[in-house]
């Protein structure tokens, strides 16, 4: 994948939350990962995180959202639920991108508002977890900048493909 990305958190409050946002940051491969304003020990985020990736990625603290450095030429996204916030299916993610969620019960700060050049939310009737909020956007920026095959027209997968025990008459794409 094209570019680079960062993730993190304001304001959390849940160590496994965070760790399992941290795990599934190593997973897809973010290059660093960051907390503003933790209101829990972060190194309890440490039991949640079976991936060991405090020793496989920078990890930065900062005290409020003005202490948050960026690379040069970096776009800041807000993950946060706000009518005003594009549909994550229809954002085009920045190649230089660093993600911000906001507080378990809470939101992104009015502060750290200001500093975003886009806010992006998930289409759902409520708020999740912000462990999982955190995968979906990842996983939405893998196949969007990813190198993947096209999705096919027929069900499965990119190759013809049909169950061994179906017959011919139940198979409506070949």
């Amino acid at each position: 994948m094209r570019g680079y990305f960062g993730i993190g958190v304001e304001g959390i409050s849940k160590p496994m939350n965070v760790g399992n946002l941290l795990r599934s940051a190593h997973s897809f491969g973010a290059s660093f990962f960051f907390t503003i304003n933790p209101t829990v020990d972060v190194k309890g985020m440490k039991e949640s995180d079976t991936s060991d990736a405090f020793g496989h990625l920078p990890f930065y603290n900062f005290e409020k959202p003005a202490d948050l450095l960026l690379p040069m030429n970096t776009s800041l996204v807000a993950v946060e639920f706000l009518p005003d916030a594009v549909d994550l299916p229809s954002f085009r993610h920045p190649q230089q991108a660093v993600y911000v969620l906001g507080p378990e019960k809470g939101n992104v700060s009015d502060e750290m508002l200001a500093r975003c050049d886009y806010k992006i939310k998930i289409p759902m009737k409520f708020c999740i977890n912000v462990g999982v909020a955190g995968a979906l956007v990842m996983y939405d920026r893998l196949i969007c900048l990813g190198r993947h095959a096209d999705r096919p027209v027929h069900t499965g997968g990119p190759n013809s493909f049909a169950p061994q025990h179906l017959k011919d008459s139940q198979i409506l794409c070949k």
